[in-house]
Parts: structure tokens; C-alpha cells; sequence
């Protein structure tokens, strides 16, 4: 292989490593829609993340519950150097020595070694069979927390979403405008240019495109805030591109209100304080079974070498012992500190209880003032609505007047003032509903 094709081949490595890494740190293009967002957000938002997190969590959890009502095995393996050898003290008359005096003797041997093998079973304990009882409620306790996380980031969504969505016709209003304005202007400067109007005339369109220009270039730099807080929201990467391909219309914000009931079990968090509710439940269970006794099986397998040499594994004998028991312990007297616990956890069960009833109301009256809402954000958007048609068609009279001559350009001027105002206005309360939409939907349990 020759130095230059090796100097080509590096260099195409690095060429390729370049374009790879080129690659992962281009900015991602998304063509999102409202549902696309929701898929994205869920998986991305950090709250959601450490919800998803916590359910690993408590699967952990379980797991060492689990483990104390399996058998448990271990082993171990010594070895003593006695650099004394302990001495005890014999009767001196067991040697023919005098009564009352006593004879230091040493016992044993210089190095000792064991090596044991036990196992222990729980037979019964009734805080840890509770503990297993409540494993699948644990599980559901986490899992219903990432829905409810969820159901916040969705609410989130949606609202910030659909806003940008409506934004997309208030550029539009506002091009129009400009639009409209500009060939007005050319119409005045012609019938300036012919001694039908006034300069001042043509001053005054001029200004109402430059406020125009302003407006639109203010909606612009909002549009903007917006994506960079959806992107936020949703966990994605600033540097990213989201085009929004979902529209918002006068007709599709006004479906949606219906007269059907609602149920409080179709709301996550009350879904979320039932569990907890059953976990309070199995805690006083666990108080109330740790009065009864604790049943445990042992056995142990031991193998001991005594030797003056320090040769634990070579020739001599290894003596085995071995043994089965039955441990029971039975709790007398604590200090009432069981006691005190049952009484705690009966009180947390009242608390969520009434957690319960408050959300209960809590539900109620956001059920309601979330219809009130959005049957006035409809009512104003279907006003608002006539009235911009109605400037519109103002506009248009008022235009043609003046096209034949029988108009004033302070008519068409005030037409033009009425129907930005008025458009203002629809959009507006094109934003309102769409955020009394979400909420209404979310207040009954319905937020898909």
C-alpha cells in the first residue's frame, strides 16, 4: 500500500466521520400535527420522563418486597489465626491439686477454620404479605400519576397549538388588509394624480399601512414565542424546525359542547386519589397484622477444620454440623407505637377522603364554569364574526361609493378603521374559545 493511498483513505475517514457527525447535530425538520405534538410531548416533556421513572421505581420497589417472602441463602467461609490460644481455668483438684485453687489450661488449636451454608424462609409476617398485597396497587398508583401528568402536558399543548393555529388567520386578516390598503392607495394617488383627492389623503392610507406593517410584524414576533414554548413543552430540541399542518376554522372551534353528563371517575386525578385511597386502606391492614406474631424457618449447614498448622485445606478432618429451627417472635409490648401508627394511617385514609370530596366539588364547579365559558366564548365568537362580515361589507359599499364618485375618503378610511377593529375582535374571540374548548374538555374527563 503506497503513502498516498494511505493518506486517501484517512482522509476519507475523516470525510465520512465529519458528514456522520454533520448529521446527528443537524437540526430535525417536523411537519407536526395537533396529535403529532400530544405523540412527541408525552414521550419527551421532562415531567413526563420522571413520571415514567418513578413506575421503574416502584417496579424496583416490588421487587424487594418480593424478596422478603423468598428464601434467602447465604454462605460464608473463615479462617482464625489464634496468635494466644485462649486459656481457661480448671478446678486445680480435678489434677490431685488442692480444693479451691484452679489451673490455667489452653484449649484448642492454633488456626480454626469454618465454612457455613444457611438458609431462612419467612413463614408468615403479616406486614410483608400486606406489602405484597399492595404491589399491584403501588404499580397502579405510579402509572396513574404518568397519566396525569400526561393530561397537563396534553391540556398545554393543544392551548398553545391551536393558538398558533389561530395565528395563521390573523396574518392572513392582516395581509388582506395591507392588501386591500395598498391598491386603495394606488387608487387615491391616481385620483390625486387627476385633482380628485388630497395628499392628505394618501398620508393617512399610508399610516394605516405602516400600523398594519407593525402589527403584523408584532404577531410575527409572538408566533415566534409561541413555537419556541410549544418546542420547550414538548421536550424538543430549540435548533428544531416545527411546521404546524393541523387548522383552526370558525367551524371546528364551535363543535364540541354537548349536554351529555360527566363522570368523576373519567377524571385522571380522581382516578389517581382512589388509588391512593386503597393504598391508606392496605396501610392500616399492615398496622393492624403486625400485632400477630413473625414465624421464620432457619437451617444451617456448617463444615470446621481445627489445625496446629496453617494448613487449612491439606490432611486432617473437617466436622460437620448441622441444624433446622423455627423462630417465632412475638411483639408484648411496644410503647404504643403500633398503636400510634394505625391511628396515623386512619387519618391519612380521612384526609384523602376528603380530598375526595373537595375534588368532587372541585369538579363540579370546574365542569361548570368551563360550559358557562365556553357557551359565552361561542356566543362572542359568533358575534364577533357577523360583525366582521357585516365592516366587511361596510368596507366594500363604502369602496365602491367612492369608486363612482359618491363617496368621501373619510368614509372609506373609517370603514377600513371598523373592519381592522372588528377583526381584532374575531380574533380574539377565536383565541378565547379555542382555550375554553380545551378546558371545557378537559373538565370533563374527555381531552384526547
Amino acid at each position: 500500500m503506497t503513502n498516498r493511498f494511505r493518506k486517501f483513505l484517512l482522509l476519507s475517514s475523516f470525510a465520512c466521520t465529519a458528514f456522520v457527525s454533520a448529521i446527528a447535530q443537524s437540526p430535525g425538520l417536523h411537519n407536526f400535527s395537533v396529535q403529532q405534538c400530544i405523540d412527541y410531548a408525552v414521550k419527551n416533556n421532562v415531567q413526563v420522563k420522571n413520571a415514567l421513572l418513578a413506575v421503574k421505581m416502584q417496579q424496583q420497589q416490588n421487587r424487594d418486597i418480593t424478596s422478603a417472602a423468598l428464601p434467602n441463602l447465604s454462605g460464608s467461609f473463615g479462617v482464625t489465626d489464634y496468635l494466644k490460644i485462649p486459656t481457661t481455668l480448671i478446678p486445680a483438684q480435678f489434677f490431685g491439686g488442692p480444693a479451691g485453687t484452679y489451673e490455667p489450661v489452653q484449649f484448642g488449636t492454633k488456626y480454626n477454620s469454618s465454612a457455613n451454608l444457611q438458609l431462612q424462609q419467612l413463614l408468615f409476617d403479616g406486614q410483608v404479605f400486606v406489602g405484597l398485597q399492595a404491589r399491584a396497587a403501588s404499580m397502579e398508583f405510579q402509572e396513574k400519576n404518568v397519566e396525569v401528568t400526561q393530561e397537563v402536558i396534553k391540556a398545554n399543548v393543544y392551548k398553545i397549538y391551536y393558538q398558533l393555529a389561530v395565528s395563521k388567520t390573523q396574518i392572513n386578516l392582516l395581509d388582506a388588509n395591507i392588501e386591500r390598503l395598498k391598491k386603495l392607495q394606488h387608487e387615491v394617488t391616481v385620483m390625486y394624480n387627476n385633482g380628485f383627492s388630497e395628499k392628505l389623503d394618501i398620508d393617512k392610507i399610508n399610516v394605516q399601512i405602516a400600523n398594519l406593517e407593525t402589527q403584523k410584524q408584532k404577531a410575527l414576533n409572538s408566533i415566534q414565542i409561541g413555537y419556541l414554548g410549544l418546542k420547550t413543552l414538548m421536550g424538543m430540541p430549540i435548533k428544531d424546525s416545527l411546521t404546524l399542518t393541523d387548522e383552526i376554522s370558525y367551524d371546528n372551534i364551535k363543535t364540541g359542547l354537548a349536554d351529555t353528563g360527566y363522570q368523576y371517575t373519567d377524571r385522571k386525578e380522581f382516578q389517581y386519589l382512589n388509588i391512593a385511597k386503597k393504598l391508606n386502606e392496605y396501610n392500616i391492614k399492615r398496622y393492624k397484622l403486625s400485632y400477630y406474631p413473625s414465624i421464620a424457618f432457619t437451617s444451617v449447614f456448617s463444615k470446621q477444620a481445627f489445625r496446629s498448622q496453617f494448613d487449612i485445606f491439606g490432611k486432617g478432618d473437617w466436622f460437620t454440623t448441622s441444624f433446622v429451627g423455627l423462630n417465632i417472635s412475638v411483639p408484648i409490648f411496644d410503647g404504643f407505637s403500633k398503636d400510634s401508627k394505625i391511628k396515623q394511617a386512619k387519618i391519612s385514609l380521612l384526609q384523602t377522603n376528603n380530598q375526595l370530596d373537595n375534588l368532587k366539588l372541585t369538579i363540579d364547579n370546574e365542569v361548570q364554569q368551563a360550559k358557562l365559558n365556553f357557551e359565552t366564548a361561542i356566543n362572542t365568537l359568533n358575534f364577533q364574526k357577523k360583525n366582521m362580515d357585516l365592516a366587511e361589507s361596510v368596507y366594500n359599499q363604502t369602496k365602491r361609493k367612492l369608486e363612482t364618485g359618491t363617496g368621501s375618503n373619510i368614509e372609506i378610511t373609517t370603514a377600513q378603521t371598523d373592519l381592522i377593529t372588528a377583526q381584532t375582535n374575531y380574533i380574539g374571540a377565536m383565541y378565547d374559545a379555542v382555550i375554553a374548548k380545551v378546558d371545557y374538555n378537559k373538565a370533563i374527563g374527555k381531552l384526547k
